[in-house]
């Protein structure tokens, strides 16, 4: 689908003192869905049309992606929240749907903890709860080994220097590479990921989400504080052959979600889960929310 010839319309919102690009569709009950590292609004391409058809779909880039600002900081899991549920708020909505894939992912289930009232109905697509996260990355040796690049972000300046002198092969091999459908990412696509990647301050700011999340200050607060369980209705979508998540991390969701929720695991399918089979993740979705 090309970019220019698109039925969406683009726009940008101020919320928590940062202004965040926006591509919205459709009308009726709020639906917002937030990408991961590291894409931008463009990763749910095949759901805005399908979802517009019942609802108002709006898919801001996440701070620091793409076309939205860029602050030197504000990429912990509060802030980030905070980002959305201000978002919401500007829309003129009390409450919506959220969908998070990836690190967006995170935030909606840091979301759904921190400001449960500005919740309708939760998905998460291929994204690990941030407390069970922290607890499988210090004690699953499988886990550490499959989230090294993490610990490698960590190191203040050299990542973002070596990736940008290679940054087409990066983005090819972080799409590709990690696929299970390869044929989801064609070299049209991933040019469109390395040109979001390319504008200033951008591959700093995606680098910063990982950053901030393992500061101490901040992953000892999400190790040892007692759960805030979910209490919103929440759906899990899982790329089976994720070779980034180990399925571990959908063990134990009844002691994360106090409310209904429903676990379903996607053959062949890997971490890209929206792109990979897309036609999938839209009906489940459509089923989920018009339930």
């Amino acid at each position: 689908m090309s970019l220019l010839k698109s039925p969406w319309q683009h726009f940008f919102v101020d919320t928590n003192n940062i202004r965040l690009h926006c591509v919205t569709q459709g009308e009726g009950e709020l639906v917002i869905l937030l990408h991961g590292f590291p894409e931008f609004w463009y990763s749910w391409r095949y759901q805005i049309p399908a979802l517009a058809r019942h609802f108002k779909v709006v898919v801001p880039d996440l701070r620091g992606y793409n076309d939205s600002d860029k602050p030197a900081n504000g990429y912990d899991l509060d802030t980030l929240a905070t980002d959305i549920q201000g978002l919401i708020e500007r829309l003129g909505y009390v409450k919506a749907h959220i969908v998070g894939h990836d690190w967006g992912g995170a935030i909606a289930w840091h979301l759904a903890q921190k400001f449960p009232k500005s919740l309708d109905r939760l998905a998460i697509l291929n994204a690990a709860h941030p407390q069970k996260f922290i607890q499988e990355l210090t004690g699953n040796i499988d886990q550490m080994r499959r989230s090294w690049y993490i610990l490698a972000f960590q190191i203040p300046g050299i990542p973002e220097l070596l990736i940008q002198q290679n940054l087409g092969e990066f983005v090819k091999g972080v799409f590709q590479g990690q696929a299970i459908r390869k044929s989801a990412f064609t070299k049209e696509i991933t040019q469109i990921y390395q040109a979001a990647l390319e504008k200033p301050g951008a591959l700093v700011a995606a680098i910063n989400h990982y950053r901030q999340f393992l500061l101490p200050q901040n992953w000892l607060k999400n190790f040892t504080h007692q759960v805030t369980p979910i209490t919103a209705p929440t759906l899990i979508l899982w790329g089976k052959e994720d070779s980034l998540l180990s399925q571990k991390l959908t063990d134990g969701l009844e002691g994360l979600i106090a409310a209904p929720f429903w676990l379903k695991m996607i053959p062949e399918c890997g971490h890209w889960i929206q792109q990979e089979v897309p036609q999938t993740v839209n009906r489940e979705l459509l089923d989920f929310f018009r339930q």
